[in-house]
């Protein structure tokens, strides 16, 4: 996996073209963006919630690619969506009961909804 993350190819809006890619680097924005906020206890799980749904989606598409079989990475597949879901679902959340930078976060919620269709897309036309 070390040497797929570093050597990689862009699309004109220098986004990564490979969706392994670009989930990784969306969950590097989503980690610094969690790193940024102050927030009290009460939002703990919240955040919590948020960082594992994110970091799940690119841990299964990667793991899809070394499935045993068309099934496995199906299966994969429909988990990093269901994933990028979540993470929508908590970024709003957190967007309507926290005083963050909504910028920030409509630019995450926007690449979250990007990535979840992209996924969509795979899944769809491959069966």
């Amino acid at each position: 996996m070390e040497d797929e993350i570093e050597v990689f190819e862009l699309h004109e809006e220098g986004k990564p073209y490979k969706i392994s890619h670009r989930c990784f680097y969306f969950s590097k924005e989503v980690i610094g963006f969690i790193k940024e906020c102050k927030y009290d206890r009460i939002y703990h799980s919240m955040f919590d919630q948020l960082l594992r749904s994110t970091t799940s989606i690119g841990a299964n598409v990667v793991e899809g690619k070394s499935g045993s079989s068309k099934k496995d990475w199906k299966n994969f597949y429909v988990i990093a969506l269901k994933s990028a879901n979540e993470t929508k679902y908590w970024l709003c959340l957190i967007s309507e009961t926290m005083d963050v930078s909504k910028s920030k976060i409509n630019d995450l919620i926007k690449e979250a909804d990007e990535i979840s269709k992209i996924i969509a897309s795979i899944i769809v036309k491959s069966t």
